[in-house]
């Protein structure tokens, strides 16, 4: 059976004192392996890495068209944000265009990541609400999609008609029936599949301008959002932000928690997706960083692919004590 491949290495001054395992496979169009590390069976969560998945269903039951949604609101369906303003107040906006509030909700409330808005809320005295959650975003694009099909309140259960809507697109594009599903941190579930699975529907979305079915569209328009919006699918100082920059909306990325990685390369008609075995992110974030540059599509002198790719480890005093880099024997 395949083990996990060493995929990044972490140095503390001459002594290794990290390595992290992890399974990646590049697919082409027709979802056959290109290339692989690890085991590409592997069985795995995607996390938010699938969130384009997800918004799948919001744009091809006609719900996207309904309600007039644009860019920037797919890139946002397809979201792990900061819960910065540019976000929070889109998805306020949002809401209120559908003629619901916060409590319609259903993921939670969580304290941003965005240092302003931590400070803003801070100095109001208040806590933060739902649409501070970083997937409040598909959250709304669920809510959309369960307007449009008249369904319950409860949308994020696994048995209501949009999660069952959500799973139908994530089988079709994977090509797996489903192994089973988690509870996301959000409260949605998350379905499983293998590393190959997720490369496949990623190469499916790379190669959707190809075809001309109303699925194929969709994915289209969700992977354009994203080159769009880059700033809209993270934020500041997150990977899938500034490596999407550097590569000037040529390939659309998206991370997942617990160290996953996805990127959907249209000109080349690709897609790779990538999990550690042991949830560093910064091993993910080393990776997928390295995939990209070996691919030809992200260049390797760009300071957003050394900050990634080959980061320093500094202490609390600002000393470089070290130093993260792609492991040795890691060839694309």
């Amino acid at each position: 059976m395949p083990v996990p491949h060493p995929m990044c290495e972490a140095w503390r001054g001459p002594v290794l004192e990290n390595v992290h395992l992890g399974h990646a496979v590049v697919c082409d169009a027709t979802g056959e392996i290109v290339q692989a590390w690890g085991d590409p069976n592997a069985v795995m969560l995607p996390r938010s890495s699938c969130k384009m998945i997800q918004a799948l269903p919001l744009i091809t039951s006609g719900a996207a068209g309904a309600f007039g949604l644009g860019q920037a609101q797919l890139a946002l369906a397809c979201a792990s944000h900061n819960g910065a303003t540019i976000h929070t107040h889109r998805v306020q906006a949002w809401l209120s265009d559908l003629g619901l509030g916060d409590h319609d909700l259903r993921c939670g409330p969580q304290m941003p990541r965005d240092a302003e808005e931590r400070a803003s809320l801070h100095a109001q005295g208040t806590t933060p609400c739902q649409w501070h959650n970083n997937c409040s975003g598909k959250h709304a694009g669920f809510l959309t999609l369960n307007k449009h099909l008249g369904g319950g309140a409860d949308y994020h259960q696994p048995d209501h008609l949009v999660q069952q809507a959500c799973l139908t697109a994530f089988e079709d594009t994977t090509g797996q029936d489903t192994l089973g599903y988690g509870i996301d941190g959000c409260s949605a579930p998350n379905f499983a599949t293998t590393v190959h699975g997720l490369a496949r529907a990623m190469a499916w979305f790379a190669s959707a301008a190809d075809r001309n079915d109303v699925a194929s569209n969709a994915a289209s328009d969700l992977v354009q959002a994203m080159c769009a919006y880059p700033e809209l699918v993270a934020g500041e100082g997150r990977a899938c932000t500034e490596l999407m920059r550097a590569m000037d909306g040529r390939v659309a990325i998206k991370t997942g928690a617990d160290a996953v990685f996805v990127a959907i390369i249209p000109e080349f008609k690709m897609g790779v997706a990538l999990k550690i075995v042991d949830g560093t992110m910064r091993a993910a974030e080393c990776a997928i960083a390295h995939i990209l540059i070996g691919l030809g599509v992200l260049d390797a002198h760009h300071p957003a692919a050394q900050k990634y790719r080959t980061p320093d480890i500094t202490n609390w005093n600002g000393i470089i004590c070290g130093g993260v880099k792609p492991a040795d024997g890691f060839i694309v």
